[in-house]
């Protein structure tokens, strides 16, 4: 088996804090059934942390920023995972048809 490096997109951006919270849980559950199925995701929404200390520290990182540093990490990738949509999920999925890099839409996809 082909065991791949595999980010995993969607929203995490989301009005309260709790909000923000619920949709790093689900990029962390949906990666680890990817580590299950032998692969290795890069989950970008383990930021989530980086961000709240950043923000209890009085420090601003702004979201292009972030955005930036996913790139970094996407452009590494061998797959592309789209969780569900959002502006910057949205922007990243552009980003890895560009990159050439492989695509899935759904955990079934990948064996």
């Amino acid at each position: 088996m082909l065991i791949i490096k595999i980010y995993v997109a969607g929203a995490y951006s989301a009005s309260t804090w709790e909000d923000k919270q619920v949709n790093t849980d689900k990029a962390v559950e949906i990666g680890v059934q990817l580590i299950l199925k032998g692969h290795n995701p890069f989950i970008p929404h383990l930021t989530h942390y980086v961000d709240k200390i950043a923000i209890d520290n009085n420090i601003n990182i702004p979201w292009e920023k972030w955005m930036q540093i996913d790139d970094e990490w996407l452009c590494l990738c061998d797959g592309f995972l789209l969780i569900n949509h959002s502006r910057g999920a949205d922007m990243e999925l552009k980003r890895a048809k560009e990159l050439g890099k492989k695509i899935y839409y759904s955990l079934d996809e990948i064996k």
